[in-house]
């Protein structure tokens, strides 16, 4: 039998439909989208249809803390904005938003897709290329990993230090500084392990 791979895929139903059609319209309506306009759409449309901002993060197959106002800002005072992406604190996926998907020669049956958005990682990935990471695989210095923080950012790059307080990580576009996030900081750390070029 070979091994599924999970990979994320947006949920269909009517809540998350609705909420990315006011995205929409809302990047439609105001060419610069603000932080704070972007969290009220979701505060709005969580209350459009009775629910809690947990509620409506639950219908639309996510973590149900994946709108909670306390993850809107980091520890660092940056925005933080809303994602999809939904893992339980040892770095698997969860909710319902994931499909299974067949993928040969993989030792990991924990391993999942994710998508590259952004261009910290340029020019190895750039944006809209799928990675693989296994949360099994052992982590060296250099290894390219994910990384999830307890403000819940998700973020790829190269693991350049780790000691016991601390972890230091390199974007491989030179545009980006180094990180220093603190070890309590960091819910999980999985190396990739494949990527689409």
């Amino acid at each position: 039998m070979r091994p599924l791979l999970r990979r994320h895929s947006i949920s269909h139903n009517s809540y998350f439909a609705a909420w990315r059609n006011l995205f929409r319209t809302s990047i439609r309506m105001a060419p610069k989208l603000s932080h704070a306009r972007l969290w009220a759409a979701i505060d709005a449309l969580a209350q459009r249809h009775g629910l809690s901002v947990s509620g409506l993060a639950r219908a639309a197959g996510l973590d149900p803390t994946a709108f909670n106002k306390s993850k809107r800002i980091t520890a660092e005072g940056r925005p933080r904005w809303p994602g999809t992406d939904s893992f339980d604190d040892a770095g698997f996926p969860v909710g319902g938003g994931w499909e299974e998907v067949a993928f040969p020669d993989l030792a990991d049956e924990h391993a999942y897709a994710l998508e590259i958005a952004g261009d910290s990682m340029a020019p190895v990935y750039r944006d809209g290329d799928i990675i693989i990471v296994s949360p099994a695989a052992s982590i060296r210095r250099g290894d390219r990993v994910v990384v999830k923080t307890v403000t819940g950012e998700v973020t790829a790059k190269v693991l350049a230090r780790r000691t016991v307080r601390s972890v230091e990580l390199h974007s491989l576009n030179p545009a980006y500084e180094a990180r220093l996030l603190r070890s309590e900081d960091i819910l999980w750390m999985a190396r990739i392990i494949w990527a689409s070029q």
